[in-house]
């Protein structure tokens, strides 16, 4: 303020030395005098020197500046000195004065006018040039305070702003329930929903046990075990016995996400992070918010997005890619790998921080050769829903053919049952399973590899003896006790056999030949 009020003193000793103001101002006021008073618009007029030549009460009342403080002042010093900003406004640069320099109309509106308190205006204006006797002498100036307006604009604008933020969180969200709903969906239709741990071995029960322990708890766990042995089974009844139920599980296939996609793949990317990013994207951590995540296959997870896995199981926060602000989600994540992680960290290929934050409830998914007493149980249920999803009429399944899959030492797991018994299910003819397709049932017992017959592996030495002891169970029929027994052929004590057979997962009723 002080410096303009030393502008505007400048400007009256100016004055002092300048010509009376045209008298063509003074006939307007005095002829418009009535108009002036009554204006609700500010209007005042400014000679070819840039000086006040009068002020109407509203120009005033809007300011802060009485009359008898701006005439004969220079109008730009007192009320157009600076930029909303703040910043210097050049005189050369003013419309007002350009007005009466050029002849031309001038309308703004988008500027300030400065009140004499030192705070601005939102004002629009019209400069309009005034001429003597074919002589520009001036411009006459009507100006409109817009507060009002542009205080409804910025709430408009705001008001606007939160609704497309509200429209894009809505649009987020139902991209969202959609990919639930597409996640939901397909568990229903590969009928997870009916799928549970068939069996009865001690390795299932092992398994149901830790599945009670862990699933109520948030810890995160780590499911080892062959490929085909149902660790996937055991991420889902993990998740439907825990409070997260009601939301869904997310599983991500890490072995099949490229690895310059991964990160986009886990946590989302804003429209234009990178080439093809023709729109923004969910990751499966928002997904998977309030829920579970399954991480299958985690082995295969690019070193470099491993630190970036690791902040998020421990703070639960992350970035899109392509965005800074930091977001959080409340997730619970299972892991599974059919290799060894430790194995990985010794070799520098799996971050040995990440290891242990993983492996905090760690459970072993049994191969099928282990549990070979469920099979009975795996084939019923494998052939009811095969059957139900082929629309064909039950089958049925001898004994005897229940033993032929019982000495088959399975490699590809509970997968290749299921997948085999889906191939059988289509061959068969009639109201019975074929299984002519099957390998032979000594193949996988019988044909041991022995790397020279002078010299026996521990593998062979126990493959030798599981095969003498089928071949012993199949010459009596299966009968262990007795003079004819199949211990006593074998030259060991009737329980010594009957706990191998138990440690096998053997039932000595596999080798009674059907009558």
């Amino acid at each position: 303020m002080n410096e303009l009020h030393a502008h505007i003193c400048q400007a009256n000793h100016e004055h002092l030395a300048i010509p009376a103001i045209p008298p063509i101002f003074q006939t307007f006021a005095q002829q418009n005098q009535l108009l002036l008073n009554a204006a609700g618009e500010g209007i005042y007029g400014v000679d070819a020197e840039g000086r006040a030549t009068f002020v109407n009460p509203a120009a005033e009342r809007m300011l802060g500046w009485k009359a008898d403080d701006l005439l004969g002042k220079n109008i730009h010093v007192a009320i157009h000195h600076s930029h909303t900003d703040g910043s210097g406004y050049c005189v050369q640069d003013c419309p007002i004065f350009a007005a009466f320099r050029d002849g031309t109309v001038r309308r703004v509106d988008d500027e300030v006018f400065w009140c004499r308190d030192g705070h601005a205006v939102p004002v629009e204006y019209t400069s309009t040039p005034v001429y003597d006797d074919g002589k520009l002498v001036g411009a006459v100036v009507i100006f409109r305070d817009v507060s009002e307006r542009k205080n409804a604009e910025a709430k408009l604008h705001s008001t606007m702003e939160e609704l497309r933020a509200a429209l894009e969180e809505v649009k987020q969200l139902k991209h969202k329930l959609e990919l639930e709903n597409a996640y939901l969906q397909q568990e229903i239709s590969a009928g997870f929903n009916s799928h549970h741990i068939v069996g009865r071995s001690l390795a299932v029960q092992q398994i149901n046990y830790q599945i009670q322990l862990v699933a109520p708890t948030q810890a995160t766990v780590l499911i080892t075990g062959e490929s085909g042995t149902g660790k996937e089974l055991i991420a889902r009844a993990i998740h439907r016995a825990s409070d997260r139920n009601q939301r869904p599980l997310i599983r991500v296939n890490c072995a099949s996400i490229p690895s310059e996609l991964f990160e986009s793949e886990f946590f989302g990317h804003v429209r234009g992070a990178f080439s093809g990013a023709v729109s923004a994207r969910l990751g499966r951590f928002e997904i998977a918010d309030g829920g579970t995540l399954f991480l299958d296959e985690i082995g295969e997870l690019p070193l470099a997005l491993q630190g970036k896995l690791l902040r998020v199981l421990q703070d639960g926060e992350f970035e899109r890619v392509g965005e800074s602000t930091t977001r959080k989600v409340d997730v619970r994540v299972i892991t599974a790998t059919n290799r060894d992680l430790k194995q990985l960290v010794a070799q520098g290929l799996f971050r040995e921080d990440l290891y242990f934050r993983l492996n905090v409830f760690p459970i072993r998914s049994a191969p099928l050769r282990e549990r070979l007493e469920d099979i009975p149980l795996l084939v019923t249920h494998f052939l009811q829903a095969t059957c139900q999803r082929f629309h064909k009429p039950e089958l049925k399944i001898s004994l005897a053919q229940i033993q032929r899959l019982q000495e088959y030492d399975w490699p590809g797991n509970i997968r290749e049952l299921e997948n085999r018994i889906e191939r059988q299910v289509i061959l068969s003819q009639g109201d019975k399973l074929n299984l002519t397709e099957f390998p032979t049932a000594a193949k996988s017992m019988v044909d041991v590899p022995i790397i020279d017959e002078n010299y026996f592996t521990e593998t062979s030495v126990k493959q030798l003896q599981i095969r003498t002891t089928l071949e012993a169970l199949r010459k009596c029929d299966g009968k262990i006790y007795g003079a004819n027994g199949a211990a006593c052929l074998l030259g060991i004590k009737p329980t010594t056999l009957a706990s191998r057979l138990k440690k096998w997962s053997l039932n000595k009723t596999m080798f009674i030949t059907p009558t």
